[in-house]
């Protein structure tokens, strides 16, 4: 059990990814924090105590140990009261899993400004809320002397690194989980904490009707890869103190395939030495362009 003992707070735990993390968690020995806060694959719809608890009942009858917390970790309030229900529960915070998130699909030219704020407050509020406050225990507890092995694991997308058509609002605040994890990751490692992100593939309440033929069961004795509990495994080994040589990393995760993502870095270049006439610009970025791998394609396009 490569998490015995450490405890994990896994957000939008009730279902989907979060489900499946929480339960591997526990299998590999972990104590975990189950927080959801119950409502609809939208965000709409009255708040429910049921998937956490019910989440927590079924760790516990496999014969881990697990809270319940229905906080909603968009707040600032809730966010801190969850890094409150590990440390009060089980005595400490050792690992972090930002999962929680919800879809309200439109095209730009159709989509409201409230459902750009809503997804951008669950996913990219919803991750730098719980981040704050889990980082300000571990670094108070590192300024106190007492040794840290702290481990962040954020949930961006495939929509987030490539884009996806119908999704600006997902694929924005998925590309800004991005660059949350890399600052996070510079700040925290001097307090003895990883940040990585994962881009999972998978079928959930989220995408088995958006990409309902991709999500699609397979056929009885068949591998199931888009089943959730495929993406744990590599959750819970960056949870685990077997990853502390890795930060700053965006992994995919789809089935049986685990992949690191190489994503924005320095490409070819062209130094005038001097300001460009914007006459000249058009063939040296032609130029640079050819020289340039090709851009992967966006989710949905074509």
């Amino acid at each position: 059990m490569i998490c015995k003992d450490r405890v994990v707070a896994v957000t939008g735990a009730g279902r989907g990814l979060g489900r499946a993390h929480a339960l591997e968690f526990a299998r590999q020995g972990a104590l975990v924090v189950v927080n959801d806060l119950g409502v609809a694959r939208d965000g709409t719809g009255d708040a429910s105590e049921g998937p956490a608890h019910d989440v927590a009942r079924e760790i516990e009858a496999l014969g881990g140990r697990a809270v319940a917390s229905t906080d909603d970790i968009a707040t600032d309030e809730g966010a801190a009261a969850l890094v409150a229900a590990a440390t009060g529960a089980f005595g400490r915070l050792d690992t972090l899993v930002n999962n929680a998130g919800f879809l309200r699909d439109r095209m730009l030219v159709n989509l409201g400004e409230d459902e750009w704020d809503a997804v951008m407050r669950v996913h990219l509020k919803g991750h730098f809320l719980p981040l704050k406050h889990a980082g300000r225990y571990w670094r108070a507890e590192s300024k106190a002397g007492r040794a840290v092995d702290a481990r962040v694991v954020n949930t961006s997308s495939g929509a987030g690194l490539l884009g996806s058509v119908g999704q600006g609002n997902y694929s924005a605040a998925k590309a800004g989980i991005v660059g949350l994890t890399l600052v996070a990751s510079a700040e925290l490692g001097r307090y003895g904490v990883t940040v990585n992100a994962i881009a999972p593939a998978a079928r959930t309440r989220m995408t088995e009707e958006v990409f309902a033929q991709t999500m699609a069961a397979p056929a009885e004795g068949e591998f199931d890869a888009m089943a959730p509990e495929n993406v744990s495994p590599l959750v819970v080994w960056l949870g685990s103190a077997q990853s502390r040589d890795v930060t700053g990393r965006v992994f995919e995760a789809e089935g049986g395939k685990i992949c690191v993502m190489d994503a924005f870095r320095h490409g070819p270049a062209a130094d005038k030495g001097a300001r460009w006439d914007p006459a000249e610009v058009g063939d040296v970025v032609k130029n640079l362009l050819a020289k340039a791998p090709a851009p992967e394609p966006v989710y949905g396009a074509g």
